[in-house]
């Protein structure tokens, strides 16, 4: 049986298959070049398990990096000999930060931000203080973890 008219036309047909592959294209390049601009989103841990060793010796006025999910974390110990564990992030636009122990500050330098050495926000854009995390020390771990949040490890 031959049909007399179809319900689609050549051209529609191939203008949707080109349409459709295009789509395809552009969402894929679109979701490749999101995943490349941005990629830690949304993976940041709940706590970290350090060496107390590496952490713990650091000298007076110093600070000591961790990694922390794909952001950077530090471990600060004050001139007095009292110790801290911070996100090492600005909270402007979350970009590295670095310790100046001869001004005992910290320091952003992507748009000249200042943080003293208790984290609060003192000059520049920063809006609010650093982020503190508890820590813990259990026989060789030290247990840097986000406030508020109780880590049990399994004993072994």
């Amino acid at each position: 049986m031959k049909i007399d008219y179809s319900l689609i036309t050549r051209r529609t047909f191939l203008n949707t298959l080109f349409g459709g592959w295009l789509v395809a294209l552009c969402s894929g390049s679109a979701y490749a070049l999101l995943k490349f601009a941005f990629p830690t989103l949304g993976k940041e841990p709940d706590f970290v398990v350090l060496n107390t060793k590496d952490f713990m010796n650091i000298p007076p006025n110093s600070v000591k990096p961790f990694a922390w999910g794909g952001k950077v974390g530090l471990f600060f110990k004050n001139a007095n000999g009292t110790s801290t564990a911070l996100k090492g992030v600005c909270t402007h636009m979350e970009c590295n930060i670095t310790y100046k122990p001869e001004d005992k500050k910290f320091y952003c330098a992507c748009h000249k931000g200042w943080f003293d050495e208790n984290g609060k926000n003192i000059e520049g854009p920063p809006p609010k203080p650093l982020e503190f995390f508890d820590f813990k020390i259990e026989g060789e771990k030290l247990i840097v973890a986000k406030k508020g949040i109780k880590v049990e490890l399994p004993k072994a």
